[in-house]
């Protein structure tokens, strides 16, 4: 498994504020995350993932979730 990184770091990795992160997670758009009792956590590769699936063409391309 790749390195865990806390929400700072996976807000500052996707250039977001750690807001904006906080708010996908609660309407579950955001990138997949593991929880370890109260803590949350962020694997480069979900992150990754996740940006690779909004990649798109056009603006009129709507993002798949």
């Amino acid at each position: 498994m790749s390195a865990l990184l806390t929400t700072e770091q996976a807000a500052q990795r996707l250039c977001l504020g750690t807001n904006t992160l906080e708010k996908y997670r609660v309407f579950g758009n955001g990138p997949t995350f593991v929880k370890l009792g109260r803590s949350v956590r962020y694997t480069e590769a979900d992150l990754d993932d996740w940006v690779a699936a909004r990649r798109l063409t056009s603006t009129s391309e709507e993002v798949r979730s």
